[in-house]
């Protein structure tokens, strides 16, 4: 068990925060699972624009995309520190875990809000791989981050509800055999509170697929696999519903803060990458008859950018304990997410100078991870949006946004 510290007093509950090593042996795990999957791997990916099926499945047969699952339904039960850990393994070794972790953050939305005969029909088969839970359907062209504005419509009919509209960046729909859905299922007008009348629906994609559903790939700068959802007319059981109706913004923001840690730990492997490969380039690398890692000009910003890893790490831990303690930990998950970010994009930047014309050339893996670290500035929460959450929430200044 690592060392704890304390991180303070929060509703008269004292939390402790671990600061050795966490999960040692998973993080060794996943070290060894990812070996086998080096650069070389993951460049072809990228060429082809292809889903890492093999590494997934590996990842899945170790039980690494079940841990957050309860052990009564096929997973190690384990609390949100041990995801952690593994999506920070994963990309301080050079992987992409951008094609695996939907898994764990959709999970809490399922866990805590899903009817028990949802667990029992979905978790143990999500927990063996028979099916993937990694598509996340909330954001829309018209609307991007402004959730409470989106136009894409359920109308109960019967058994079933109708849906109908667009959803965009919804990474690995292709990939993924179920979609977690957000939509309006009472007109805005029609509703109380802004955040009411939007509801969650866990949708079977291969009962749909071409048939009302049709999912179109999107190229981007970086191999995410990321796709849009155009539903026509789609019917989709009213046994799909999660919770109750009208809710699903809650039960959406109920795992925000979950995503932010695991994201913030996605970010944080990233981070970590950039760093042992800047630091070991520049202590190998002579140029004018000396290692250019003796040169101040590169050791300090290495030096830095390590740095602003170590705060954003503590951030992360922090948020995670207290997240598994169940109390508040807003200000400090989004804190977390945003420090990682832009640890990971400095870093990125970094190791990019370290290694000069060679950061270009896709062999060193550097340009690759480079166009992966911006994401985090961005998605899932651009790093300004954070900015206001913390400027109206923990500061007490008037709303921006």
């Amino acid at each position: 068990m690592p060392d704890t510290v304390h991180t303070g007093t929060q509703d008269d509950a004292m939390v402790m925060m671990p600061v050795g090593e966490t999960y040692p042996e998973i993080r060794e795990a996943v070290r060894k699972l990812c070996a086998d999957f080096p650069g070389a791997y993951w460049q072809e990916k990228d060429r082809v624009r292809g889903y890492p099926t093999e590494f997934v499945q590996a990842l899945t047969q170790s039980g690494f995309l079940a841990v957050l699952i309860p052990e009564e339904f096929g997973g190690a039960g384990l609390p949100i520190s041990a995801g952690s850990a593994i999506l920070e393994e994963i990309n301080r070794s050079g992987c992409n875990a951008g094609a695996c972790h939907a898994q764990m953050y959709i999970m809490g939305t399922v866990l805590r809000h899903g009817s028990d005969a949802q667990k029992k029909q979905y978790l143990p088969k999500i927990a063996t791989g028979e099916l993937r839970l990694q598509a996340f359907g909330v954001t829309e062209p018209t609307s991007g981050t402004d959730t409470l504005s989106l136009r894409t419509t359920a109308v109960r009919d019967g058994d079933e509800y109708v849906v109908n509209g667009q959803k965009v960046w919804t990474s690995r729909a292709e990939h993924s055999d179920l979609l977690l859905l957000l939509a309006r299922t009472t007109p805005k007008d029609q509703v109380a509170k802004r955040t009411d009348g939007l509801s969650v629906f866990l949708v079977d994609m291969r009962k749909v697929l071409g048939n009302g559903l049709t999912i179109r790939p999107i190229r981007t700068m970086i191999n995410h696999n990321t796709t849009e959802l155009f539903f026509d007319n789609m019917r989709i059981p009213a046994d799909s519903l999660i919770g109750q109706e009208g809710r699903g913004f809650r039960y959406i923001l109920d795992g925000m803060n979950a995503e932010r840690v695991l994201v913030a730990s996605d970010a944080l492997g990233d981070a970590k990458f950039f760093i042992d490969r800047a630091s070991d380039y520049a202590k190998e690398r002579q140029v004018f008859g000396r290692p250019i890692g003796q040169n101040q000009g590169i050791q300090f910003p290495i030096a830095e950018s390590w740095v602003a890893a170590q705060a954003a790490e503590l951030m992360t831990r922090k948020a995670a304990a207290l997240f598994e303690a169940g109390l508040p930990c807003g200000a400090e998950a989004n804190t977390a997410k945003y420090l990682a970010a832009e640890a990971a994009w400095k870093a990125a930047d970094v190791c990019m100078q370290t290694y000069g014309g060679f950061g270009y050339a896709e062999e060193y893996d550097i340009e690759r991870k480079f166009r992966e670290a911006r994401l985090y500035r961005t998605a899932p929460i651009s790093s300004n949006l954070i900015l206001g959450f913390i400027g109206e929430h923990v500061l007490g200044m008037p709303r921006s946004y």
